[in-house]
Parts: C-alpha cells; sequence; structure tokens
C-alpha cells in the first residue's frame, strides 16, 4: 500500500501491544465483542473484504479479524479510519466512548469507582508517591521500569488510567484527602533530575488545596507504625469504608469493620508520627531547592 508514493506498512498485532481483552471482565467482555460485531456487519454490508478494508484503515488483516472478533479493543483512531472508510455516518466513531469505559483493566477502574464516590480518602505510601500525587512523567518512569518490561503502548495505557483518576481533585463536594509519603519517595530521582523537580512542584500546588494534605514521614523516625506496608482507606458519604493494607487480609480491598478498625489505628498513628502537613510542605520545598 502507499500514500502520496511513499510505502505504508500496515499495522500488526505486534505493532499493537497490551490491548487485548481481559477475560475476566465480563463487562468489558462484553462491550467490545458488541463493537466487534458492529463493525464486521458494517464491513460486510459494504461488501469489502477483511484484508481490503485493512489495507484502507492501515491494519493488518489479522488485526481486522481480531478486533470483529472481541479479541483486541480498537484504538479510537481505527474507529474514526473505519467510519470513514465504511460510510458509517458517525455511528462507529461515536462508540469510542464506550470502549474508553473499557480500556483501561478492571482493578484500575474499581478503584477508579471508589475514588469518585469517596468523601475521605487516607493513604500511606512506602516504595512510591500515591498515584493520585504523580505526574504523568513520574508515571511514565514508574510504569517504564516495571519487570518485565511492559510494551510502550502498555505504559501509556497505564498512565491514561492513572491521569483519569486525579478527576477526584476537581470534584465538588471536594473530597477531603490525606497522604502519608515515606521521605525515601520524594527523594528518589525517577524518571531523573528534572522529572523530579516538577514532582516536587506538583506536590507544593497540590498541597495548597483546603482539603488536601500531604504528610512526610521523615527517614529518622526510630518508632514508626507503618513498616507492615502501604495503607489505604476510603470512606464514602453512607458511612460505609474500604481499605486495603500491604501484606494483611491477604492484600486485597476488606469492608469488614474489625479489619477497618485495624487500619484507621495505624493511620492515625502514621499521621501522628509523621512531619505536620505545614512542616512537610517546607520540607518538600527545601527537597526541591536541592534538587
Amino acid at each position: 500500500m502507499s500514500v502520496d508514493g511513499e510505502a505504508v506498512r500496515l499495522r500488526t498485532e505486534a505493532d499493537e501491544p497490551g490491548w487485548e481483552v481481559d477475560p475476566d471482565d465480563d463487562w468489558g467482555v462484553a462491550v467490545i465483542a458488541t463493537v466487534g460485531r458492529q463493525l464486521k456487519l458494517r464491513r460486510e454490508a459494504v461488501g469489502m473484504r477483511a484484508g481490503e478494508f485493512g489495507k484502507a484503515v492501515g491494519y493488518g488483516e489479522d488485526l481486522v479479524y481480531k478486533i470483529e472478533g472481541g479479541k483486541r479493543i480498537p484504538r479510537p483512531e481505527y474507529l474514526d479510519k473505519a467510519d470513514k472508510v465504511l460510510g458509517a455516518g458517525g455511528l462507529l466513531s461515536a462508540m469510542k466512548e464506550d470502549v474508553k469505559k473499557v480500556r483501561y483493566p478492571k482493578t484500575v477502574r474499581d478503584l477508579a469507582r471508589m475514588e469518585a464516590k469517596a468523601a475521605e480518602l487516607t493513604a500511606y505510601g512506602t516504595h512510591n508517591l500515591h498515584g493520585l500525587l504523580q505526574t504523568a512523567e513520574y508515571m511514565r518512569a514508574l510504569f517504564g521500569m516495571r519487570r518485565p518490561a511492559h510494551p510502550q503502548d502498555e505504559v501509556e495505557r497505564l498512565v491514561g488510567a492513572r491521569m483519569a483518576r486525579k478527576s477526584i481533585f476537581e470534584r465538588e463536594p471536594a473530597p477531603d484527602l490525606c497522604f502519608v509519603q515515606e521521605e525515601a519517595t520524594l527523594r528518589r530521582p525517577l524518571g531523573g533530575k528534572m522529572v523530579l523537580r516538577r514532582q516536587l512542584e506538583h506536590l507544593l500546588e497540590l498541597g495548597q488545596m483546603r482539603n488536601v494534605e500531604i504528610q512526610v514521614m521523615p527517614i529518622d523516625r526510630a518508632v514508626h507504625a507503618g513498616m507492615g506496608g502501604e495503607i489505604q482507606v476510603l470512606k464514602f458519604a453512607d458511612g460505609t469504608a474500604v481499605g486495603r493494607a500491604e501484606g494483611d487480609f491477604g492484600s486485597r480491598p476488606v469492608s469488614e469493620l474489625k479489619h477497618l478498625r485495624i487500619m484507621e489505628l495505624r493511620c492515625g498513628i502514621i499521621r501522628a508520627q509523621a512531619l505536620s502537613p505545614e512542616e512537610s510542605l517546607a520540607f518538600i520545598e527545601q527537597l526541591l531547592g536541592e534538587t
């Protein structure tokens, strides 16, 4: 295939890593299967073979079959091209909204859904900055260090999913958000010094918000209630709550009152042992000057 005399290589499955449908995500499987079926019906209605259609949109025939069979998640641009080639009048492009809802992993969507409803969030982080505090650059550096390595396409998918969660800072009414971070997470230059500088600047901006408190746990604390690992507790307006503590209760989200009491107790002690929000912002500003 050529465009303006230049050869164009069709995209294949190897070019589109990380877009498989999670077989355990029932809703996602149903949505992508429906989208694929509509694409196939539209293609067949205009009398185009899969290979011919693939060339028209710039994708290999095998990938076209996988998308139509509900085995792969189509990119937004794929749906736009398909809409134009098949003369769908915007109907295929409109499915981008449905695909967007299931594009990210189910576990991430579930977490985002809970955060979107939370009236209070308390989190203690040990190894990395909490996802809601991270800049996009920091996220890319963090996901890029995973081993085995993520394909770049998967890194971008995960960054997009995490960035979407940051809408919690724009919610009305605003939820109360408290983050306690180990000092080491503020010093580790993931992605390089400039990425760290912009990350520290971002923390200072978030820390100025009236509903956000960021606290630092100094590395020289001799008594520390957070040695068990990360903790997060979400409380909702109806009085219910859910929490997760690293290494405890199977590291799974729990809502049993007896487990939540343990997590809330630890969070309370951790916050008391950490620097105050005012001291923490001053500490972060000092780190920024040293970076």
